[in-house]
């Protein structure tokens, strides 16, 4: 099981990827703000989504959960 988590203080502002979802390494799982600039959060393996810890809105700090992945 893979984990992706925050690298920084941000807010969540897109959610590209659902539970249950394959991604693939180089996909878009969130885009999150933090000053003024977007980052996008971009996986780094391949899997299926077990668990999305976020959604639009929620403010996500350094070391938080964004999600899993099976």
């Amino acid at each position: 099981m893979a984990e992706i988590r925050a690298e920084m203080v941000a807010n969540v502002i897109e959610v590209h990827v659902a539970q249950g979802d394959l991604v693939a390494p180089g996909d878009t799982i969130v885009l999150l703000e933090s000053m003024k600039m977007e980052i996008p959060v971009i996986a780094e393996t391949s899997g299926k989504v077990s668990r999305l810890a976020v959604a639009v809105g929620d403010v996500v700090q350094e070391g938080d959960l964004i999600i899993e992945l099976a």
